[in-house]
């Protein structure tokens, strides 16, 4: 297992922002996990009705009004639209101002989904390319129309590590932060996947949801289930990361665990999911176990991937499992942005000190109080991340 140092001090998330089925302010986000219906739509991709969890009108608005600003957002994809929307707001959460010199790190599994596809259609019908065909679909697009956007001074980087993407991106931030490098860093991950080729790869895993419109179409963390329930959402969350312990801080990062174990086939992890049982221990390090509270489930409705986390969560805490929780069965899996969304579920659990619960699963306990909650997330090929986050209203 990987060895980390304790972190040599404490790392503060003092803004955090999303945009996506669930809406864009914190308190209609919070409205929504509260409620038990799912945010699933139904939309036609090749013929057959299929599982998504669209943005909300209001937020789909805000979208095109921020594509409106300037002729320079006219040609980019969502993605990086979605990125922009929740780096601004962000920053107004932490209370950063135009002159905050700042690193960025955000990150996109697919990246530009919607003008890949356009743009290679393009290509097979004329045999030509467009002009921007290329500058707009890189997967550096991200970071850099985000520091644009904001005129950041700070470094910039971009990078593709699956479904765990976003909590890489806390990873590297974190690292920036411990190594004297900078003191602020913005986080996250983005993703605009309901596309048709993208709909067409998930369905040939034979992972997606059926279109059958029962009451839960996506059955994350129930671990009897005989098929995979698995859909896709969209959407992008970011956190902003400063060095120390802030009176304004959300919450805290009190350790960050990481693994990969080998590959025994594309997209699988063993049955005990190894790649979480290492990430899990290595971000508690010394805390005991029984101090964490809940979990925030990677838990995207699959068979074999649900089952594998929670064998895993067996294995590392035993008989003191904390309370689980996953938000995949509402809002979807969005890819990179996936492991920022569940920290943001986590953030938000440990300010309102309230469990979110799975409405389908029974639990013998709920936590009265929220201390510590452990996030997690994984990717193809095992590449596992786990945050253990404390509330500030501990300290």
């Amino acid at each position: 297992m990987p060895k980390l140092q304790k972190l040599q001090q404490t790392i503060s998330i003092t803004g955090i922002s999303s945009i996506s089925s669930l809406g864009i302010s914190s308190e209609e986000i919070w409205k929504r996990y509260k409620s038990k219906s799912h945010c699933i739509s139904f939309k036609d991709f090749g013929g057959e009705k299929t599982p998504i969890a669209k943005l909300t009108v209001e937020a789909k608005q805000e979208i095109i009004s921020l594509r409106n600003e300037s002729h320079h957002y006219e040609s980019l994809d969502d993605a990086v639209l979605f990125g922009i929307f929740a780096a601004r707001k962000a920053i107004q959460c932490a209370g950063w101002n135009d002159e905050r010199s700042f690193g960025i790190n955000m990150g996109s599994s697919r990246g530009a989904t919607a003008l890949f596809e356009k743009y290679h259609q393009e290509f097979l019908e004329s045999g030509t390319s467009s002009t921007l065909s290329s500058p707009t679909t890189t997967l550096g697009n991200i970071s850099s129309w985000i520091a644009h956007d904001l005129q950041s001074n700070g470094p910039e980087i971009s990078h593709s590590i699956t479904c765990s993407t976003a909590l890489h991106a806390v990873l590297n931030g974190v690292a920036w932060l411990q190594s004297g490098l900078a003191d602020t860093f913005l986080v996250g991950g983005s993703e605009a996947p309901l596309t048709p080729f993208t709909i067409a790869q998930m369905k040939a895993l034979k992972i997606y949801a059926s279109n059958d419109e029962s009451a839960y179409p996506c059955k994350a963390m129930q671990w009897e289930k005989k098929r995979n329930t698995m859909f896709l959402g969209e959407g992008a969350a970011i956190a902003c990361l400063e060095k120390g312990h802030k009176e304004n801080g959300l919450a805290f990062i009190k350790g960050i665990g990481y693994a990969t174990e080998p590959l025994k086939h594309n997209i699988s992890i063993s049955t005990k999911a190894d790649c979480f049982q290492k990430s899990m221990k290595m971000a508690l390090g010394d805390i005991p176990a029984d101090q964490v509270d809940a979990i925030v489930l990677h838990a995207p409705g699959t068979v074999k991937g649900d089952l594998a986390e929670y064998n895993a969560i067996q294995a590392v805490f035993g008989n003191a499992i904390p309370a689980l929780t996953t938000n995949k069965w509402k809002i979807g899996h969005t890819f990179g942005a996936s492991g920022m969304l569940n920290l943001e579920l986590a953030v938000l659990m440990l300010q309102h000190q309230e469990f979110i619960t799975v409405p389908f699963v029974k639990y013998d306990i709920i936590p009265n109080t929220l201390n510590k909650i452990i996030v997690n997330a994984v990717g193809f090929g095992g590449n596992a991340v786990s945050i253990l986050l404390e509330s500030n209203l501990s300290n």
